[in-house]
């Protein structure tokens, strides 16, 4: 049951507490998001720094943890508890669905028991290893994985060497797959030793197998693939086959990757 003497002293002057509004006071649904306390979140708002579906919000202000999209100083913060955003490192040889009808090993057999069930976003192939996100949130999903909004994906793959000189500014330049042109953001080589190079590759396409052909079409052959990061989400010490969840500010860093 609502507190009442809470909801009178929050309300604006002149308010009844029939025109409230749905949902639960704005400093309760941040402090539950773990901005900080109410009378933080109060601070917050009180300053100008906080905005509720594109407007400043106001002491008195209502919002719904559910539905509304609530930002502090422009970084969205995620106060539906039902939504999870997890980052596995996949290892190589499992394939990128939650289960597989083969019996082949699957991302879920890395989840344990979860209460909400979740969706890889994007696929790396059974060969490959490395980042995968996974989440609830559909509407985030989609534009991780829409070319459009140019979210850029970093890979480390193992070929043989050594590296031609112009490589970099052929792959810059852009290649013709057989399924289209493709060009990378950027091209370094990491590491080498005698007849072995260790290449960064950073690109925003989604295609299939995408990084295994076009250093194939240029003649380099994969014998190893890792992506190491998404957007702003690095793999970093996250071992083989385990998982972790997103910090608050990993998931403010995806959603303002989608927004720019």
């Amino acid at each position: 049951m609502p507190n009442v003497r809470d909801e009178f002293r929050d309300r604006p002057r002149g308010a009844k507490l029939a025109d409230l509004g749905p949902g639960e006071r704005l400093q309760k649904v941040m402090a539950a998001a773990g901005i900080g306390s109410r009378r933080a979140s109060e601070e917050l708002i009180a300053a100008g720094r906080v905005t509720v579906n594109g407007k400043r919000a106001q002491l008195g202000d209502r919002a719904d943890a559910e539905t509304d999209e609530i930002y502090v100083d422009g970084e969205r913060i995620v106060t539906d508890a039902r939504k999870v955003y997890l980052a596995i490192n996949k290892p190589a040889g499992v394939v990128s669905t939650m289960s597989d009808e083969r019996g082949r090993a699957a991302l879920a057999d890395y989840l344990g028991n979860m209460a909400q069930r979740v969706y890889h976003v994007g696929r790396l192939d059974q060969d490959s290893e490395g980042l995968l996100l996974l989440t609830n949130d559909g509407d985030l999903a989609h534009k991780l994985m829409h070319p459009s909004y140019g979210v850029q994906k970093t890979y480390l793959a193992e070929v043989s060497g050594p590296i031609r000189k112009d490589l970099k500014k052929e792959l810059l330049a852009g290649v013709e797959l057989e399924d289209g042109f493709v060009m990378v953001d950027n091209f370094r080589v990491v590491d080498s030793v005698p007849g072995k190079v260790l290449v960064e590759v950073v690109l925003h396409e989604g295609r299939k197998h995408i990084v295994r052909r076009l250093l194939a079409e240029v003649g380099y052959p994969v014998s190893r693939l890792v992506r190491t990061s998404i957007g702003p989400i690095k793999i970093g010490d996250l071992k083989s086959g385990r998982t972790r969840r997103l910090t608050r500010g990993e998931v403010a860093a995806l959603f303002k990757a989608v927004e720019s």
